[in-house]
């Protein structure tokens, strides 16, 4: 997915002379086309992300489009200070992009993890917050991103997460995009962990139990609209997300719920516990041992929906 955004934006930079890549020395492998093509429009601030977010809200205040990009957590919570006083108090047209959400960098442990990003960064007045799940997502949510005028967090994958949609997409900051149909449940997610929820809704089927399946990726602003279809069409939500459960997708989701005078259809929400990932080993392989699997998606909605 990282590819696929840096590809996107390389080709956005071409037509558009205001767009800026600032970083905090990292992102090779990726960054080279930028780079070498628009050198005059490439800053390296080193290792200093709380510079490297001032000067990107400088730039967009002299009227460009500034692209703060690192991985995991290193551009937001790192720098959160000057995100928030910075970037969003002045609704700067800030593009905060990470290459790694969730436990991507499952072996570099705690301090490469972002399990508690979208809480933080959708609480900010002004931000708007994009989870997309493949590299067709990524791709339309670059494109969206480029042309929203304001500050908009961009969770990016890392690399290798397999093709969710298999058609054409309708990408759009606030909306949401259905996968496949049904009506017993609804299953919402949110990022590239979302292969299991695909993988468990097909495999339902089997059961006889028919899902709606939902790819969230505008989290704020959100798809209150099909919340609230699935509350009132379908037997049940379960919700998916690569994030801590406290503040994050399901969180989202349940507001709407609550607020639009849903709250008593089922609901499940699958994330990981309020707790440090101490635990070391590959993203799969984490997302297995917090119930985030294929497994963890079928028994959720099989309980929900009182399936043994």
């Amino acid at each position: 997915m990282r590819k696929a955004f840096n590809q996107e934006l390389l080709q956005i930079a071409e037509k558009d002379p205001r767009v800026f890549m600032i970083l905090a020395d990292i992102g090779y492998g990726e960054i080279e086309p930028f780079a070498n093509r628009f050198p005059d429009r490439f800053i390296n601030c080193g290792v200093a992300e709380q510079e490297m977010t001032g000067v990107a809200c400088g730039v967009a205040m002299e009227g460009n489009i500034a692209i703060t990009y690192s991985i995991a957590n290193f551009p937001t919570i790192r720098c959160l200070e000057q995100v928030r006083n910075d970037v969003c108090y002045h609704n700067a047209n800030v593009k905060i992009v990470i290459i790694g959400g969730g436990v991507s960098y499952g072996e570099l442990g705690v301090s490469h993890h972002s399990t508690e990003d979208i809480a933080i960064m959708r609480a900010l007045p002004n931000m708007v917050v994009l989870v997309p799940c493949d590299c067709k997502e990524t791709r339309a949510a670059t494109r969206a991103m480029m042309a929203y005028e304001g500050p908009v967090y961009f969770r990016c994958g890392y690399k290798n997460e397999p093709d969710i949609h298999e058609e054409d997409i309708d990408f759009r900051i606030g909306g949401s995009i259905q996968v496949r149909e049904g009506h017993d449940a609804t299953v919402f997610f949110a990022g590239p962990v979302g292969i299991h929820a695909k993988e468990a809704v097909d495999a339902l089927v089997a059961e006889g139990i028919r899902c709606r399946l939902v790819s969230l990726h505008s989290i704020k602003p959100i798809d209150k609209e099909a919340i609230v279809r699935a509350a009132r069409e379908t037997g049940g939500i379960v919700v998916l997300e690569e994030h801590n459960i406290c503040g994050g997708v399901g969180g989202a989701v349940a507001e709407v719920l609550m607020d639009e005078g849903c709250g008593n259809v089922p609901f499940r929400r699958l994330a990981l516990p309020d707790l440090y990932v101490t635990k070391v080993g590959s993203q799969g392989w984490l997302q297995e041992q917090y119930g985030l699997g294929k497994a963890g998606v079928m028994a959720a909605v099989k309980s929900m929906l009182g399936r043994s």
